[in-house]
C-alpha cells in the first residue's frame, strides 16, 4: 500500500466516523426529546425522576441486543454515562418547570 493509498482509506474511514457521529448525536437529541416529555409527564403527577427498576430494564434491553463487536462492558458502561445525563436533563427541566 502506498503511502497516498493509506491517507485515502484513512480519509474515508474517518469520514465514515464523521457520519456516523453526526447520526448519533440526531439520535442522542432524539432521545432527549422523549425524555424531557418523560419529565414533564413525572412532574405533573409527582413521580420521582430516579427510576431504577427502569434503568435496569433499558441496560437488559441494549445489552441483551448487542450484537457486537462493541463488548457489553463497553455497551453497559456508555449507557449508563447515557441514562445519567437524560436523568439531570429531567432534573434541570423539573426544577425550572419547562423544556427548552
Amino acid at each position: 500500500m502506498t503511502a497516498g493509498d493509506f491517507q485515502a482509506r484513512l480519509r474515508d474511514c474517518r469520514g465514515q466516523i464523521d457520519a456516523i457521529d453526526l447520526a448519533l448525536l440526531a439520535l442522542l437529541n432524539e432521545r432527549t426529546k422523549v425524555v424531557e416529555r418523560i419529565g414533564e409527564i413525572k412532574r405533573s403527577v409527582d413521580l420521582p425522576i430516579y427510576e431504577p427498576k427502569r434503568e435496569d430494564a433499558v441496560l437488559h434491553n441494549v445489552l441483551d441486543n448487542n450484537a457486537g463487536p462493541l463488548p457489553p462492558d463497553a455497551v453497559k458502561r456508555i449507557f449508563e454515562r447515557i441514562i445519567d445525563e437524560m436523568r439531570a436533563i429531567q432534573r434541570t427541566r423539573m426544577i425550572d418547570g419547562k423544556s427548552q
